[in-house]
């Protein structure tokens, strides 16, 4: 993914990433749960997502069906790798550092990350 989604193309596709796929109505209707917005605006708003490239359609069916383009973790990692990129000149130690450091990690979540540490090694022992 070239295109950086706006927070607004983001909260969707958090909702799609859960769904699949939605009708712009099913869409509306969740957002509206924590927050005033019109189905104009959110028709507007995936719309653009369709032309940006960030949402695929299907025309189909009466009511068109959305899903995202991308999976989760691709779109998450290219956001990553620019704020990274962005934010801490493209170390990513730095990222982790800060982190840590602002962040008081359970037991669990330091484990979880000792894990992951021996993944990666034993990934690069290959």
């Amino acid at each position: 993914m070239n295109i950086k989604p706006t927070d607004s193309e983001l909260e969707i596709l958090q909702i799609l990433w859960q769904k699949e796929e939605a009708t712009v109505k099913e869409i509306n209707d969740i957002l509206s749960l924590s927050k005033e917005t019109g189905y104009t605006t959110t028709l507007k708003i995936m719309q653009i997502m369709f032309e940006k490239g960030l949402l695929k359609r299907d025309t189909s069916q009466r009511q068109h069906k959305y899903s995202p383009t991308d999976k989760q973790e691709k779109t998450q990692g290219t956001l990553l790798n620019r704020f990274i990129v962005n934010a801490f000149g493209g170390n990513a130690m730095n990222l982790v550092m800060q982190t840590l450091g602002n962040h008081t990690a359970s037991t669990e979540e330091l484990d979880e990350i000792k894990r992951i540490i021996k993944l990666i090694e034993n990934k690069n022992k290959l």
